[in-house]
């Protein structure tokens, strides 16, 4: 991706990267990566799994601590609204993420861009990528910030 279009994906998100190539691997889709011909293109996989991680961790921690006379199931069901793939598609529109997200030719042509579950795995996969740069406080800031 551009680096001007780094710059201004990071002021939009409120999060500067200290390593750009973590955001651009967050903001990589597998087929992107795979019609890529350059062979060190990582895609946003593994990132988009360890910030489902996260994602549920200080959702969890943040609905505990603020709720404390509701029931296990109560919590789990209000957690289970605030991390759905809807809801997070919804938040990564909301940071106009679709423009960012590389995609291959075919994920393009079939509408890949505002498929919900591209943007809820592109957005998960950014909490990931300010954990790794700036730590769970960055991390904890950034989903209060944005999914909160």
């Amino acid at each position: 991706m551009e680096n001007g279009d780094l710059k201004l994906l990071q002021e939009k998100i409120g999060y500067l990267f200290k390593d750009e190539s973590i955001l651009n691997q967050a903001v990589t889709h597998s087929s992107y990566a795979y019609e890529s011909r350059q062979k060190d293109i990582t895609d946003n996989g593994r990132l988009e799994f360890f910030g489902d991680s996260v994602l549920g961790f200080v959702i969890s921690e943040y609905l505990l601590k603020g709720s404390p006379g509701m029931s296990e199931g109560d919590l789990t069901r209000q957690r289970a609204l605030i991390v759905n793939r809807d809801s997070l598609s919804k938040r990564a529109r909301e940071l106009d993420m679709p423009q960012y997200l590389l995609l291959g030719r075919g994920e393009e042509k079939t509408g890949g861009r505002q498929n919900a579950t591209n943007l809820a795995g592109v957005l998960e996969a950014l909490i990931a990528a300010v954990y790794f740069d700036g730590g769970l406080e960055e991390a904890r800031r950034f989903i209060t910030r944005v999914i909160l």
